[in-house]
């Protein structure tokens, strides 16, 4: 299959060893300024796949996302942000790389060659027709998530991507295909820069979307989240003092007792 490789195309800057710090600053932010506008580009694709995320939810599905190198990171990023933002389970979105874990931290060889180890991934998860799939690709060539996308289709999982290239092998296995084309990276071929930043902004968006869908945002607040923290805890307490219009001492002993903030809203309005 013939794909027009954007993201490999030379930079549109040459001679980078040569520029000053500012320089390069200046110039990699300049590239930079075009995520946004072509992020902005895939609305319509983004929101054809949450309504069907959010339908396969309401059934008692879950959300996966497979991916190699930095594709498969951010992937992990978004579904481990999920619990403590918006308190729900760690399997509602699983996020699986290729080479497994040790790959998050230091790249296996060659994992993202073998085009049967994603469903091979998947299935210890027991991927079923009520849950996604997204594949998440920069290049749109990589053969584990071809695979896996493969393989969901022939099960009747329904299947999205992430991609930057368009007209991409992968796009061609996901009946929702998201194709954010932000051009040729500041250091050619580098896709942790504009593609990475574009798939991250994507990402954050079909999350934050069907959380909120789903009930974890009341008003602006993460009324579900997880009180990990000193910052979370004095977080929720303000967000209980504020919603009640009680003194900060109370909505921290409420917060306490409840250890939630929409449960020590939803106790004390009884």
């Amino acid at each position: 299959m013939s794909v027009k490789k954007i993201t490999e195309e030379p930079s549109n800057y040459d001679y980078l060893e040569e520029m000053s710090v500012h320089d390069l600053l200046v110039n990699i932010n300049h590239e930079d300024k075009n995520v946004p506008i072509a992020v902005e580009e895939t609305i319509p694709q983004i929101e054809a796949l949450v309504e069907q995320i959010i339908e396969k939810f309401e059934m008692g599905g879950r959300l996966f996302y497979i991916g190699a190198g930095t594709s498969g990171r951010l992937g992990v990023l978004d579904a481990s942000e999920c619990p403590p933002t918006f308190g729900v389970p760690h399997d509602w979105v699983i996020g699986l790389i290729a080479g497994g874990d040790k790959a998050f931290r230091k790249a296996v060889e060659n994992a993202e060659d073998d085009i049967e180890q994603a469903w091979k991934d998947l299935l210890k998860f027991n991927i079923n027709s009520n849950d996604v799939l997204v594949g998440i690709a920069a290049s749109g060539t990589t053969p584990y998530v071809i695979g896996g996308l493969q393989k969901a289709n022939e099960n009747g999982i329904v299947t999205g991507c992430v991609t930057c290239n368009p007209g991409s092998e992968v796009a061609a296995n996901a009946k929702y295909p998201i194709e954010a084309i932000v051009g040729p990276e500041f250091v050619t071929g580098s896709t942790r820069m504009k593609s990475g930043t574009a798939q991250k902004l994507i990402l954050n968006m079909i999350t934050t979307s069907l959380m909120v869908k789903l009930g974890r945002v009341k008003g602006n607040k993460m009324v579900d989240m997880q009180l990990t923290n000193k910052k979370l805890v004095k977080r929720g307490t303000m967000m209980i003092k504020n919603e009640l219009k009680i003194d900060e001492d109370l909505a921290l002993e409420l917060l306490m007792k409840h250890q939630s903030v929409r449960k020590a809203i939803e106790e004390y309005s009884k």
